[in-house]
């Protein structure tokens, strides 16, 4: 099964949180920040969203930037992921 996403939204896959501090301190699950830092796994067309024309400046493959709680998580096939808008990423990491 595979996601399309609508309009602008975007589905990321996040990437893990460090596992230790750099103080060495080893973080259980809930000490752990939501990661930041995701891969673009999916992109939708843009097109005319709530009145304005929105084009699309992400494409699948990009590491990008999100904000830390946006999204609507799903789990598909055993995989995670995160259905984000386009406006809840903050940057391309180049």
């Amino acid at each position: 099964m595979t996601i399309k996403p609508l309009a602008d939204r975007v589905v990321i896959q996040l990437v893990e949180a460090e596992e230790k501090t750099q103080a060495g301190i080893i973080l259980t699950g809930s000490a752990k920040e939501k990661p930041q830092f995701a891969k673009v796994v999916a992109v939708g067309p843009g097109g005319n969203v709530d009145g304005k024309e929105i084009t699309m400046n992400v494409k699948v493959g990009d590491k990008v930037i999100t904000s830390k709680y946006s999204g609507t998580e799903v789990k598909l096939d055993g995989e995670e992921y995160t259905i984000v808008k386009q406006g809840d990423i903050l940057a391309i990491v180049e």
